[in-house]
């Protein structure tokens, strides 16, 4: 997919995600919001692009999503679709993944919630089988 094909919402496509494309299937873009206190960011993933599973320990994550068409799923749940306006609360503790459609870009805010001694666990990629379900 081209750049100028991708959507990165109202908050720009920022840099290519090179610090954490290890754990990307396919192209992924990073700006950074804010850094102080509540780290925020804009993610805007191409075409068929995710995240490996992961979790958020102790903090948990808020996604609010922007542009494009995505999918966040839960470990042992069924994958839910995602579009401009919604909202997703990751609370601490729960293995999973995030990512655009395979027809549409897909971009969303990131909010790290704080929380003494946080940390994120990057686990396995989302297999190639079980994203060609969706």
């Amino acid at each position: 997919m081209n750049e100028q094909n991708i959507n990165p919402g109202i908050f720009g496509l920022g840099n290519p995600n090179n610090a954490y494309s290890q754990y990307f299937s396919g192209r992924s873009w990073l700006k950074m919001l804010t850094v102080e206190r509540l780290v925020t960011a804009n993610v805007t993933f191409e075409a068929g692009c995710r995240n490996n599973w992961h979790v958020h320990h102790k903090g948990g994550q808020i996604l609010l999503v922007t542009a494009g068409r995505g999918w966040y799923q839960a470990y042992g749940e069924p994958p839910r679709s995602l579009k401009p306006g919604d909202v997703v609360n990751i609370p601490p503790e729960v293995k999973h993944w995030h990512g655009a459609a395979k027809d549409s870009s897909f971009a969303h805010i990131a909010i790290e919630v704080p929380a003494e001694g946080s940390s994120n666990e990057w686990l396995e990629p989302v297999s190639d089988e079980d994203y060609a379900k969706l």
